[in-house]
């Protein structure tokens, strides 16, 4: 049949444990770690026995509570195929090993098929790259996204490669850093120049009420969304546009973009959520706006990204250049100031 075989057998302190939560934790130190969904979807299969070949007795159930003594038999079958294909496109990887890549999005590319972007996306190219170094997320031979870079945002992201990179990259992505484990900061130019040289942007977000695929700042509801900001140079007396780095302490979409715009200061070249961008634009220098009109997109790239690796436990930290499009837009900038 193929795939990996596990037998364990219940110790006396895991006695009275449901089924699932059992199997887990006792394959948590294992290479195939699932996850306690994966579990209960392998024991629905049938895949989970207390017999070497299975079968041959009554199908169990994950919220059974295991006694002491109890072996049971975990067949893990081979990954599928994945679904999105494998499609070659090059990509620039800044860090790899069996666990987990990190790699450098760049601009104008999708990272995950969808409606719109079927294919030509960065799970099509980890897919192709891969290959079968992809363990099997979830059971389908993929690459495990744990967080997501607009289409038009550039930078680093990181990738899981196993069900148990996976598992711990997720963990950490849902605490937003507060764990102590992940760190995320962003390169923002903005129009004009925030008040406060640093502070703190604290405000939910939900989808716009006008248009679905908008975000936008809600007093009550929607989703906690907290951005940490240092203008850290800015351009033109008095200042046309800053240079701004952006600490994320929660992922949501599209946050910085429009946290920057409620505060006043929209992304330059956003054009979501950049309000007149045309009128600002016009205060640029002629090098300036040419090096606008050729980056066509929103300025923001994320330059840092720091995490706990999944399976050894060492701290990763990672930090890239801006790409060359957002790079001769703050050249042009700087020399506004000259």
């Amino acid at each position: 049949m193929g795939g990996q075989r596990h037998a364990v057998t219940v110790p006396p302190e895991a006695a009275g444990t449901r089924l699932d939560k059992y199997l887990t934790d006792a394959l948590a130190d294992k290479e195939e770690a699932l996850s306690r969904a994966r579990l209960q979807a392998l024991i629905g299969e049938g895949r989970v026995s207390r017999k070497a070949g299975g079968g041959a007795e009554a199908p169990l159930d994950a919220s059974y509570r295991v006694k002491t003594g109890e072996r049971y038999f975990v067949h893990i079958p081979p990954a599928l195929p994945a679904a999105p294909k494998g499609q070659k496109i090059p990509l620039d990887i800044v860090y790899e090993d069996d666990a987990l890549i990190v790699v450098m999005k760049p601009a104008g590319l999708v990272v995950h098929p969808a409606a719109g972007n079927h294919d030509m996306t960065l799970v099509n190219a980890l897919i192709a790259h891969c290959g079968t170094s992809l363990s099997g997320i979830g059971g389908e031979r993929r690459p495990g996204i744990v967080h997501r870079l607009d289409k038009d945002t550039s930078g680093l992201m990181v990738v899981a490669k196993t069900d148990r990179a996976h598992q711990g990259l997720s963990a950490q992505f849902a605490a937003h850093g507060r764990d102590g484990k992940l760190t995320r900061a962003y390169t923002a130019l903005v129009w004009g120049m925030p008040k406060s040289a640093r502070g703190t942007i604290e405000a939910n977000l939900a989808r716009s009420t006008h248009s679905r695929t908008k975000m936008a700042v809600v007093k009550t509801a929607g989703r906690e969304a907290i951005t940490h900001y240092e203008v850290e140079e800015s351009y033109g007396e008095p200042p046309v546009a800053s240079r701004v780095e952006c600490r994320l302490e929660t992922g949501r979409t599209h946050q910085i973009r429009v946290h920057m715009m409620a505060l006043g200061h929209p992304v330059i070249g956003d054009p979501t959520y950049g309000v007149g961008q045309k009128t600002r634009a016009s205060k640029l220098s002629p090098e300036a706006q040419s090096a606008l009109a050729a980056l066509g997109r929103q300025a923001l790239h994320a330059h840092h990204l720091g995490f706990e690796h999944p399976v050894t436990q060492e701290m990763l930290s990672f930090d890239a250049e801006l790409p060359a499009d957002m790079a001769a837009l703050a050249d042009a900038l700087e020399r506004m100031n000259e």
